[in-house]
């Protein structure tokens, strides 16, 4: 049985969708069974309420459980909840679990989150779990986020100067996922992940173009007005703070190289091209974002 956290979230939606479709049997732990009726409709998925946050309420959804996936949003929290579920898997005798980490997981990084995501991946090798852990880079929803400036100016405005990145589709994350929870031999590996190609804004703004049959510009946003913009717009400060640490570091081309994690798992990595084609009518404003950005 395999239990998978964050079922209502981008990558632990999708993959459920794919373990399911795949007949794999699981269970999909949420905090509110009203809000997973979409999961709950799936063919072999078993929705379980329980919230990491609270611990007393994790035995019931992990007994059984042999592999567990970890995935949780990034929220000031997020290494209290995750080592949670670390602990409790643990005393319910789960044998494997599957971390969905971050590229520059450093327990001295800069970045907030970076640093959680290291202590949490040092938690879980010192819990004597079998483990893997998945490192994606920026995921390409992440583009959605600057949907108002490319609507009303057809400008991609961040704070990125001139650097590069390679930038991975949510869906690659999720078949990367779903290929080592249903095969033997990821035990104590790390898999790095990241799209096929690592663009400047200035190609992004160009793949976005070709897309949507609009002409957008890359506009180099400064960082600390980003900053004031976003805590304007009601932006709780935790997380304009975690977000300028992360620009800071993506502008030290911490995420421009592009590693070979998909290819390991012999997953094929989806060019933004093709992203940007898929998503057009999202980038020429004529349907929302599918779900919340990353």
């Amino acid at each position: 049985m395999i239990l998978v956290t964050g079922g209502t979230g981008l990558v632990g939606g999708e993959l459920i969708r794919r373990l399911s479709a795949r007949g794999v049997p699981l269970r999909a732990l949420v905090r509110n069974r009203g809000k997973a009726a979409a999961l709950e409709a799936l063919p072999g998925v078993t929705v379980v309420e329980g919230d990491m946050a609270r611990p007393d309420s994790l035995s019931g959804p992990l007994a059984g459980v042999t592999r567990a996936m970890l995935i949780s949003t990034s929220a000031p929290n997020m290494l209290d909840v995750q080592s949670n579920l670390v602990a409790a898997a643990r005393e319910a005798g789960v044998r494997h679990m599957v971390k969905l980490s971050g590229v520059i997981a450093e327990v001295d990084s800069p970045f907030r989150f970076a640093r959680m995501h290291g202590e949490i991946e040092r938690r879980i090798q010192a819990s004597g779990l079998q483990h893997t852990f998945l490192r994606p880079g920026e995921f390409m929803h992440s583009y959605f986020r600057a949907l108002p400036a490319i609507l009303s100016h057809g400008e991609l405005r961040l704070p990125m100067a001139g650097e590069r990145i390679a930038s991975i589709d949510v869906g690659d994350i999720a078949e990367a996922a779903a290929r080592v929870l249903t095969a033997p031999g990821h035990e104590g590996k790390t898999y790095t992940l990241t799209g096929p190609e690592s663009l400047s804004m200035s190609e992004v703004a160009e793949r976005l173009s070709a897309a949507t049959g609009k002409t957008i510009r890359y506009v180099a946003a400064d960082p600390e007005g980003v900053r004031q913009a976003q805590l304007a717009a009601g932006v709780p400060p935790f997380i304009a703070d975690a977000l300028f640490e992360l620009f800071a570091e993506r502008r030290k081309g911490r995420e421009a190289k592009v590693w070979q994690g998909l290819a390991e798992l012999d997953v094929r990595p989806t060019p933004l091209a093709e992203f940007a084609a898929r998503h057009a009518p999202v980038f020429r404003g004529e349907r929302p974002p599918p779900g919340a950005t990353a």
